[in-house]
């Protein structure tokens, strides 16, 4: 395996403020999505079909501006990118504050879509920016940060929305005003990063970008097609497990722990891997772990018939989650050239959109017509097969593999 060495000599973005501008606009975000239904259907009385064309259009919006974002990064300075999607993100929740009746909500929620997957895929590629730490411990981190603020934001606005639905979009828009204050006076170091690297890539009369090697190609494009597959199975966990525990006499209100069980297992399994970042030999044994986690987890559903047996599947499932997830986007970054850091990290949460978007479709589809038990075998068996795919295609690859560090 050879090494690229790409480092440039900066002063860098300070990881903590990386850390503090993700955890405050996760818990922004988190005010959000987990209303969205609750509010469409009990408030404003939209029917379910419809409610599922506004979170498609939601997720849609998120794809597209990954892709855009990604090479914006690559391209121009992102310090007035980064400023721009929070300023924005901050004032359509100001606005959806005033104006949440319909279908105006379905209009802010497109656009948050859009900014959310902005901001996701400009802090990721800023995040490749840093030098100072392994990009395993940098992502696993940023990972931490996002769903120890999925946790605040879920816990709090199970409590305000009862109280004020107004008082939620203020308190969502004062988080992202405090993420673009920190962005404003922490994150100039990336402008100076930002010309440092398109200096290195000027040769002669122009700039010559880097193509990716095709053997980095190939293994990038095996990390994206696992994301997409299995965040087509996962979104099932948040869309069609919760009827068929109900149906099984399992009250909501255990569906709805189930994920606080899951966010507090992140948030110590991200905790873990941070003080202990060499918990696995390297990042691909941490993919592949992952992988075969979330295949078991669907195995356990086939034979879960009470609570129990749910939040061991859920255990399962999360430990899949933890590791897998962040370990993929800090390969690909590895395996991306410094001039297409920012492509490739937008196509690494264009890849999740994508499974995201899809997935609650694929499993109703599914389960209309086979019923629950053959969906989780199928999940389990196209998760499983995932991992005889990607085991010889990195024993293949990776003594051609370069790095880029």
């Amino acid at each position: 395996m050879k090494l690229a060495h790409g480092q440039v000599k900066t002063d860098e973005i300070k990881l903590r403020w990386l850390i503090l501008g993700e955890l405050a606009t996760w818990i922004g975000a988190s005010f959000i999505w987990p209303l969205t239904s609750v509010y469409l259907n009990k408030q404003l009385h939209i029917s379910l079909s419809i409610i599922g064309v506004v979170l498609f259009c939601n997720c849609a919006g998120n794809i597209v501006a990954s892709m855009i974002a990604g090479k914006l990064y690559d391209k121009y300075n992102p310090y007035p990118l980064i400023l721009w999607g929070l300023g924005l993100d901050a004032l359509v929740l100001f606005l959806m504050a005033i104006f949440h009746g319909w279908p105006e909500y379905w209009v802010w929620l497109t656009i948050t879509g859009f900014l959310g997957g902005w901001n996701g895929t400009m802090i990721n590629s800023i995040a490749t920016s840093i030098k100072k730490y392994p990009g395993r411990y940098v992502f696993n981190v940023l990972y931490f940060s996002q769903n120890l603020g999925v946790v605040l934001g879920t816990l709090i606005v199970g409590y305000l929305y009862d109280f004020s639905v107004t008082l939620l979009f203020v308190i969502a828009g004062l988080l992202f005003v405090v993420a673009l204050i920190n962005a404003v006076f922490n994150y100039r170091p990336i402008i100076q990063y930002h010309y440092e690297r398109t200096a290195k890539m000027k040769e002669g009369k122009g700039i010559k970008k880097t193509p990716m090697p095709k053997h980095n190609l190939a293994m990038t494009i095996g990390f994206f097609t696992t994301l997409a597959i299995t965040w087509l199975m996962y979104m099932n966990w948040e869309s069609n497990l919760s009827v068929y525990m109900v149906s099984l006499g399992i009250p909501f209100h255990l569906y709805s722990l189930l994920w606080t069980l899951n966010a507090g297992e992140i948030v110590i399994m991200q905790g873990l891997l941070a003080k202990f970042p060499h918990m696995f030999k390297n990042l691909f044994h941490q993919v592949i772990f992952g992988i075969t986690m979330f295949s078991l987890s669907f195995v356990a559903l086939i034979f879960a018939k009470d609570y129990a047996h749910f939040a061991l599947a859920m255990f399962i499932l999360t430990l899949g989650e933890s590791t897998a997830f962040p370990a993929i986007p800090a390969y690909v970054n590895d395996l991306s050239p410094l001039d297409s850091k920012g492509k490739y990290q937008g196509l690494t949460m264009v890849a999740s959109g994508i499974g995201r978007a899809f997935g609650p479709l694929f499993g109703g589809m599914i389960i209309d017509r086979a019923g629950y038990i053959p969906f989780f075998a199928v999940a389990a068996i196209l998760i499983f097969c995932l991992i005889l795919v990607l085991i010889p295609l990195h024993r293949y690859l990776h003594e051609h593999l370069t790095l880029f560090k």
